[in-house]
């Protein structure tokens, strides 16, 4: 047990090298750090770990989501469905409308109830359907009504993700609180960019333009982006929806105008072709946010599945929406109902302040373990900076998130560090008592205290995975460093820290142990 294999001991050196090459760009200033960046290749040592919002500064916003915006749409598309499959049945109605997260409709003849009922659960079996007389009307039961819910929350949460993404902000913390609210958190972004790109809904149609003849009532009137007081008749159901899009990036046309151009899935691409070519010589309308951008006429059928969208542009409004177009649409408004900056000032109070705790923390514990242990605390005390430096090259490597409660857990770690050392060397004096020989009370020392030192940390280990299962923010940037830290805890103790002391057994082959 005393010998460690060659290979061994080159695993061991090499883990330990690795980490102080990978935690030093974290040390580099920042001009060095730039350009480190720029220069070194992406499998160097040049990544340096992410400061949280509380270390960094940056944003953070508290959304509401507009769910009943959602349930509105959905009951005007139901009843648009409703008064198609009346027409086509021929039943005759004096008024049809929304209702209460539905549609609502009273029928001339009340012999069609019956009937109403059946088109009704055809369009959708979940109803809760009420008749009154010639009155029927049908709304989502309590199960649909939650599966959308959650359904648009979970999409909101997963379209601000890939936009705050898009915009190249680090680990963001995108949460859901309460029923119907979003916590956003996004180190080094600014607000105002992040509200404006947050807060556009994003829902872009292509609609075609009915003539007055066929409008009937599947039309609705909205204004034009550039001239709110002009106003076009659209088709209230989108031939080409958002999220048929496969992309969109910022372009300029013939006349050198800002532009968006798009790119459309198989689905879109088919879809589009055939609208297009069973209308050709008519007009259709590119909607984004209830306002037309443009009302061009179909020329011929366009089968490319490739486009342009214009309207008066510029080439900041082209990347943005170009953005947002990409992400997807919200799928409800969502407003601010909370907002907080923090600075980078106090960013950078805290991190310095952060580190002064850790710097002080670690030399005391040195003072501690060389003062009772003598050498073998010097043996500890470099296992130990070896174990902070693990850390940092870890979550270097993983481009984790280091927050204010995260540099707690690793002057938390620096215990951990030390204890299992204590054990070792504790039990080392133990076995020399009881008249073991220098060699034999080292090796029963480390092999004893494994099981001990396994239990300890292994306890750690699944309390810190717990909170970060369940914790958010705060609290996850805690147990990151601490799982982090329990893993190079046990590495350096009964790994690195066991290979300096039998490396200084062999070259000095001492009669005594300084323990």
């Amino acid at each position: 047990m005393l010998t460690i294999p060659r290979w061994k001991a080159v695993l061991i050196l090499a883990v330990a090298l690795m980490g102080i090459l990978y935690s030093l760009p974290n040390m580099a200033g920042p001009e060095l750090r730039t350009w480190l960046h720029a220069n070194v290749p992406s499998w160097m040592p040049g990544k340096t770990v992410n400061l949280g919002l509380d270390l960094r500064g940056g944003a953070h916003l508290l959304y509401e989501v507009d769910v009943d915006g959602v349930f509105r749409e959905r009951g005007d598309l139901m009843v648009q469905d409703l008064r198609t499959e009346l027409r086509e049945a021929k039943i005759g109605y004096s008024s049809i409308g929304s209702a209460a997260k539905g549609a609502r409709v009273t029928l001339r003849d009340e012999g069609d109830a019956e009937a109403v009922r059946k088109i009704l659960r055809k369009l959708d079996p979940n109803l809760d359907i009420q008749t009154n007389g010639a009155t029927i009307e049908a709304s989502m039961n309590e199960v649909s009504l939650k599966s959308v819910y959650d359904q648009t929350i979970s999409q909101s949460i997963e379209i601000v993700r890939r936009r705050i993404d898009e915009l190249g902000t680090t680990e963001p913390l995108i949460a859901r609180q309460g029923e119907n609210r979003l916590l956003i958190q996004a180190p080094g972004a600014n607000a105002e960019q992040l509200k404006a790109i947050i807060g556009t809904t994003a829902k872009l149609g292509f609609h075609l333009v009915p003539e007055a003849a066929d409008a009937g009532g599947g039309t609705r009137s909205l204004p034009f982006a550039e001239e709110p007081a002009r106003r076009l008749a659209v088709a209230r159901r989108p031939m080409i929806t958002g999220d048929m899009l496969e992309t969109a990036q910022p372009s300029f046309d013939q006349n050198g105008r800002s532009v968006i151009s798009f790119r459309l899935n198989n689905t879109g691409a088919r879809r589009f072709c055939d609208v297009t070519r069973q209308n050709v010589q008519k007009p259709f309308a590119i909607v984004l946010d209830n306002e037309v951008l443009s009302a061009p006429v179909i020329q011929e059928p366009i089968c490319g599945g490739q486009g342009q969208i214009s309207g008066g542009f510029t080439v900041k409004t082209a990347n943005d929406l170009a953005l947002l177009l990409r992400a997807g649409a919200l799928p409800a408004p969502m407003k601010v109902i909370e907002e907080r900056t923090v600075g980078p000032t106090l960013g950078s109070d805290s991190v310095k302040s952060g580190r002064k705790a850790c710097l002080v923390g670690l030399l005391f514990v040195i003072a501690m373990a060389c003062l009772v242990y003598g050498l073998f605390g010097v043996f500890a005390s470099i296992g130990i900076i070896i174990n902070m430096l693990l850390i940092l090259a870890v979550m270097s490597m993983l481009q984790a998130t280091l927050t204010l409660p995260g540099i707690a857990g690793i002057v938390l770690t620096m215990g951990l560090a030390i204890d299992g050392n204590v054990l070792i060397f504790e039990r080392i004096k133990e076995e020399l008592r009881a008249g073991r020989s220098i060699l034999s009370a080292i090796d029963t020392g480390y092999t004893r205290a494994r099981t001990t030192i396994t239990d300890s940390n292994l306890t750690a280990l699944i309390a810190a995975l717990i909170l970060f299962s369940f914790g958010t923010g705060p609290i996850k940037g805690f147990a990151v460093t601490m799982c982090i830290g329990v893993a190079t805890s046990y590495f350096c103790a009964l790994s690195f820290t066991r290979l300096i002391v039998l490396t200084w057994l062999k070259l000095k082959r001492p009669k005594a142990i300084p323990v």
